[in-house]
């Protein structure tokens, strides 16, 4: 039943995607591959929706699987948690159904069971979300109107990885962000347990350019296949490569 690694894209932006595909058909594409994509929408102060569209955010969310948010970016650091742990619950409840219905029959959920046999499988599903491997893939939006927001964004970055670290499973992360000069992503930090070194990358990237949101999407379900190829050693890519 347990998972053996579960695999997140956290796609983090400011603005709808304005370049390319359909970006809630490659989220769709991500989930059918074990790949859950969670969205957190950053909203401008004293505007409710700004350019971000709440249908998109939920729509890329939803045909990914994941979890999605609309906040203002002072609430962010909170939510990037809250966010990778609902996920990572609601992939392994899934996980769990799935067996539920070879175990008991077609049509049978953990909704279905008694009360006290539905906390054993709710403690089982706390268990697996303690000790499963998990791999982030953190998808930046590096738009001009993010400029002002990546600062908040590296903190919860490192807030993450210090939350994640105290669970007793491995964790790897890696960040892409959008749009590059030549690509629809850059790589701005290869996969690694922790991300304290993105105090040195984030002050130094570009921000400007469309929003690719497909595209860059695909980027990142390509991302976790490239894991086997050689690594530089700093952990860290051309962080010039951003912006336009």
């Amino acid at each position: 039943m347990k998972p053996s690694t579960l695999k997140q894209i956290l796609l983090i932006t400011d603005g709808c995607s304005n370049r390319g595909e359909d970006p809630a058909a490659v989220a769709a594409l991500a989930n059918a591959q074990h790949i859950t994509v969670n969205v957190i929408g950053i909203l401008e102060e004293g505007h409710t929706e700004h350019s971000l569209s709440l249908d998109e955010v939920e729509n890329i969310a939803k045909a990914g699987g994941g979890v999605s948010q609309l906040i203002y970016k002072q609430a962010l650091t909170e939510t990037v948690q809250m966010v990778t742990k609902q996920a990572m619950t609601q992939t392994i409840e899934g996980v769990v159904n799935r067996e539920l219905k070879q175990i008991l029959g077609p049509g049978n959920t953990l909704d279905d069971l008694p009360p006290e046999k539905r906390g054993d499988v709710l403690e089982v599903v706390e268990e697996i979300s303690e000790t499963a491997n998990l791999e982030v893939l953190i998808l930046v939006d590096t738009s001009a109107s993010m400029h002002h927001k990546l600062p908040v964004v590296k903190e919860a970055l490192i807030d993450l990885s210090i939350s994640m670290n105290a669970r007793l499973g491995n964790n790897k992360f890696a960040i892409l962000g959008f749009p590059g000069k030549r690509d629809p992503a850059v790589k701005v930090m290869e996969w690694t347990e922790r991300l304290e070194n993105v105090s040195s990358v984030f002050p130094k990237l570009a921000t400007g350019g469309v929003t690719p949101t497909g595209p860059a999407l695909r980027e990142a379900i390509h991302e976790f296949s490239r894991q086997s190829l050689p690594k530089r050693t700093d952990g860290i890519s051309e962080y010039e490569e951003f912006g336009s």
